[in-house]
């Protein structure tokens, strides 16, 4: 009785090992795969964020606010135009609503001068080669 006690105890303690141990492979690979696809988006990301910081609104709040499923400068300009004019106080509007679909086009046009500067070097490596 003392002795399956026993080998039942080292089985319960090997197990724990084995899975102790992929826990620890598993969590290493995990972060590995976090700081290659951190060090992948930093410059975007920076830039992206600081532009949130600086408007108070991220990219998705804007494109929500100006229903903008693809950034072009057509489509955001359009649909600006139609939300600040239905928002005006003089037609019964909104002044609160006017000012967030102005945020929301500055936070857009903001976006895109972002991407076209990441673009221009791009263009400059691939006509240098």
């Amino acid at each position: 009785m003392y002795q399956s006690a026993k080998y039942l105890a080292q089985i319960i303690v090997m197990g724990a090992q084995v899975v102790g141990r992929a826990f620890a492979r598993a969590l290493q690979q995990e972060y590995a795969a976090s700081q290659a696809a951190a060090r992948a988006r930093s410059t975007t990301g920076q830039q992206s964020a600081a532009a949130s910081s600086i408007s108070g609104m991220t990219l998705q709040e804007a494109q929500q606010i100006l229903n903008i499923s693809t950034l072009t400068p057509e489509e955001i300009q359009k649909n600006y135009e139609h939300l600040f004019k239905v928002n005006d106080k003089s037609v019964g509007g909104s002044f609160y609503l006017q000012s967030k679909v102005v945020r929301a086009k500055e936070r857009l046009d903001e976006e895109l001068s972002i991407q076209s500067e990441q673009q221009k070097p791009q263009s400059q490596q691939n006509t240098e080669t």
